[in-house]
């Protein structure tokens, strides 16, 4: 399971990220300091986006639901929103490797200021629809933010970064539901959009004030189209190593509300718990474990024990007799999910020069919005008709997948 390095041209260039020089103005030489001084930023931006986002997910399908929508209509919210990202995650990724990543995530951020607005001003089923579709057109923020961790980390830091990235998220998540809950019990149902849309608003002035403007060093001119990624072994590789991961991850929290809600009665209320609880296990893992875990394993070898931990958390929800049970199984899962991600991130990263970077993971975008589009519409459908077992066995077997192709033999290095 070990996979061919693959050398970066940004590893010994120097940062275009490090803090400006007092005297000159111009970007100093890259210290282990100075390239890590931007990842603080960066950490307070995902922090406040994930928060602003997971206010939302838990409440989204009960939302969805008081306009009349069935379960099914309710996972659509998510599969809207990614058709619309689908298109726009690779063009913000290569327009962030043209012109810098400040620009990109300053129009990402105020695109889904305006989402959140029209999800709180809501009054039917359609508007909740078209703030989704809004958020979907400029969502390439935390695409965007994992380019720019790329541009200020070593290749063989690059995984514990991005943990950095997932201990942010990971806290998103914790906070997020709960001031969701707090937030619905002070005012009404469409509140907590309200305080997404602050929240953006946070998120747009951190940007706006503490992240250095610059541009990503690279050779400039006419760059090949995304999908030519696809012609390299390893990209390919770990490109559809993504996807799987997405797939699994898209299934499992398109319809884990509603699973709740069918299998143990939850109200959103108790839905934001679980969600608490998930979260705060994954920032648990990547803030303590993930770098020795890397350190220990590499990353192919921990992706592959990650997708393992995910097949076996999920592919038995249908069966799950209590939700004191459901907590075991999602311990074991939010393990999976908490190291998979950054360590394909990382190798994704890895299979392609500094240059393409951006381009990469907004292809990344492109792959988690095809399995948005499809994941959550499957999960309401199975739970919609009470199929809780066949919601469960998808989830895992997609995971399944992903450690059958991560075991293979790694491809041969690109002539």
């Amino acid at each position: 399971m070990e996979e061919p390095q693959t050398t970066s041209p940004a590893k010994d260039a120097p940062n275009p990220y490090a803090p400006p020089g007092e005297a000159t103005g111009t970007a100093t030489a890259p210290t282990q300091s100075a390239s890590a001084r931007p990842l603080i930023p960066i950490f307070i931006i995902v922090f406040i986006d994930v928060m602003g986002l997971t206010l939302i997910i838990p409440l989204l399908p009960f939302y969805a639901l008081k306009f009349g929508a069935t379960p099914f209509h309710a996972t659509l919210l998510l599969s809207v929103f990614a058709v619309f990202q689908l298109f726009s995650g690779p063009f913000l990724g290569s327009w962030s490797d043209r012109s810098g990543r400040k620009i990109v995530l300053l129009v990402s951020q105020a695109g889904m200021l305006a989402s959140y607005f029209v999800l709180g001003l809501a009054n039917a089923l359609w508007m909740v629809f078209a703030g989704r579709i809004i958020a979907g057109i400029t969502s390439g923020n935390l695409s965007v933010a994992q380019a720019y961790i790329s541009d200020v980390t070593k290749p063989e830091d690059r995984t514990k970064a991005f943990g950095f990235f997932g201990i942010a998220f990971g806290l998103g998540f914790i906070l997020g539901p709960v001031l969701a809950y707090a937030l619905t019990k002070v005012g009404s149902e469409s509140t907590p959009f309200f305080g997404s849309a602050v929240l953006s608003g946070l998120s747009f002035a951190a940007t706006w004030v503490m992240l250095p403007n610059a541009k990503p060093k690279g050779k400039g001119g006419r760059q090949a189209p995304a999908f030519e990624l696809f012609r390299k072994s390893e990209t390919r590789r770990r490109l559809l190593e993504f996807l799987l991961f997405n797939l699994t991850f898209s299934t499992f929290i398109g319809g884990f509300a509603l699973y709740l809600r069918a299998q143990f009665n939850f109200d959103q209320t108790h839905a934001s718990l679980m969600f608490v609880y998930t979260g705060f296990l994954g920032a648990l893992i990547q803030g303590g474990l993930l770098g020795r875990l890397v350190r220990r394993w590499g990353e192919a070898k921990l992706a592959f024990w990650g997708f393992v931990s995910m097949a076996l958390g999920n592919s038995f929800l249908g069966w799950v007799p209590s939700w004191h049970f459901l907590l075991v199984a999602g311990a074991v899962a939010s393990f999976g999910s908490a190291v998979t991600r950054p360590a394909i991130t990382t190798l994704i990263t890895k299979s392609v020069s500094a240059d393409d970077q951006g381009k990469a993971l907004g292809l990344g975008t492109t792959l988690a919005s095809v399995s948005q589009i499809v994941g959550p519409p499957v999960a309401g459908w199975l739970i919609e008709r009470k199929h809780l077992g066949a919601y469960g066995l998808i989830v895992g077997g997609l995971s399944a997948a992903g450690a059958l192709l991560i075991a293979q033999r790694p491809p041969a290095p690109d002539k």
